[in-house]
């Protein structure tokens, strides 16, 4: 995906989640990192659910604000049970 740094807009990651399991019910984090490591704890931001998207409101004036450059996009589910899910999305390109 890229998107211009000038750009104020929702960032929608697709997520699988086990069946049976509610979204309303799962909290979802987004990291969005410019480095390949795995990200801190400081860099997850909550997100929100847009039906099976997570999706995070990114640009200026936001938590989340770009520079140009290459992006990591991670996400964090957490649903009932034992498992935690951590998986690398895909990468956002900011011109």
């Amino acid at each position: 995906m890229v998107i211009p740094a000038s750009s104020t807009e929702y960032l929608h990651v697709p997520a699988t989640l086990p069946a049976g399991v509610d979204p309303g019910a799962t909290p979802v984090r987004i990291a969005v990192v410019a480095h390949r490591d795995n990200p801190a704890s400081g860099e997850w931001h909550d997100a929100d659910w847009a039906g099976s998207d997570a999706r995070i409101l990114i640009g200026p004036g936001t938590d989340i604000a770009l520079t140009a450059g290459d992006y990591r996009v991670w996400i964090n589910l957490d649903p009932p049970g034992s498992e935690n899910v951590v998986r690398k999305s895909g990468v956002l390109t900011i011109t």
